[in-house]
């Protein structure tokens, strides 16, 4: 297996389950120093076991919650202490929207859904640029979504933060590019996560077959191999592009 990743550092936010979880043992198996960033520790620590353990890379666990820049500063700051150098970084960390409609969302829904998917993303876009800045090198990939792309009914305050997401990503990506910093963001459909499970319960394979074209939920690691293409050098004219991962469904 080709090792694109060998002598770099990759750091992933939520990388304790789901795409986080893929994202971070593809680097690996790449041949990056992987940091597993979020705010479970024993998932996190399990993912860093694993890499340690039984791809037999380097990994290092940190305890972040994205909504705080003095925590989010910590990851950053740990992660060139113990590795020297921060070279991909995929802005993963998010929680669902648990309202069913726009009129029936709560204030606490909306706080918490920004302050984690569009607030954590800039708090970490920040902390990584001034290391890429110092560095004169970088590639980040945000973890967008098919609903920052199009509308859908029962996603209205989960949307807005990944159009915001996506709103990041480009502005970023023109201003910081002439530095020699991409940023990209993914934009996954329906994936077979833990998340997705607990959110639709029984109705997550019915829906499945409906969500797109190909009838069926990606998995994890469908997703983790785009992000990591993004950071390669394979990507390294891809600028400011909102990849949709949807098997299609933002196609039709």
């Amino acid at each position: 297996m080709s090792r694109l990743f060998d002598n770099k550092v990759a750091l992933v936010t939520g990388g304790a389950s789901g795409i986080g979880r893929a994202t971070a043992i593809a680097f690996a198996r790449l041949g990056a120093a992987v940091v597993v960033a979020d705010a479970d520790r024993q998932r996190g620590q399990d993912v860093v076991h694993y890499i340690n353990e039984s791809l037999g890379e380097q990994a290092l666990f940190i305890v972040v919650d994205v909504t705080d820049p003095d925590s989010v500063q910590n990851m950053i700051r740990t992660t060139v202490d113990r590795f020297g150098a921060l070279d991909c970084a995929f802005n993963n960390a998010g929680v669902p929207d648990n309202a069913s409609s726009l009129r029936v969302s709560t204030q606490a829904n909306w706080d918490r859904v920004m302050s984690v998917n569009l607030e954590g993303v800039w708090h970490c876009m920040k902390a990584e640029l001034d290391h890429m800045l110092i560095a004169g090198k970088g590639a980040i990939v945000n973890n967008a979504s098919r609903s920052g792309l199009v509308g859908v009914p029962s996603d209205a305050i989960y949307g807005a933060a990944k159009h915001g997401v996506i709103g990041l990503t480009r502005a970023a990506a023109v201003e910081f590019a002439p530095r020699q910093i991409r940023v990209n963001a993914v934009c996954p459909g329906l994936v077979e996560t833990a998340l997705t499970q607990a959110r639709f319960g029984d109705d997550l394979i019915p829906r499945s077959r409906l969500a797109n074209p190909l009838g069926r939920m990606a998995q994890p690691e469908e997703i983790a191999e785009c992000v990591v293409w993004l950071c390669s050098d394979a990507a390294s004219f891809v600028v400011g592009v909102a990849l949709p991962v949807d098997g299609g469904a933002t196609a039709r």
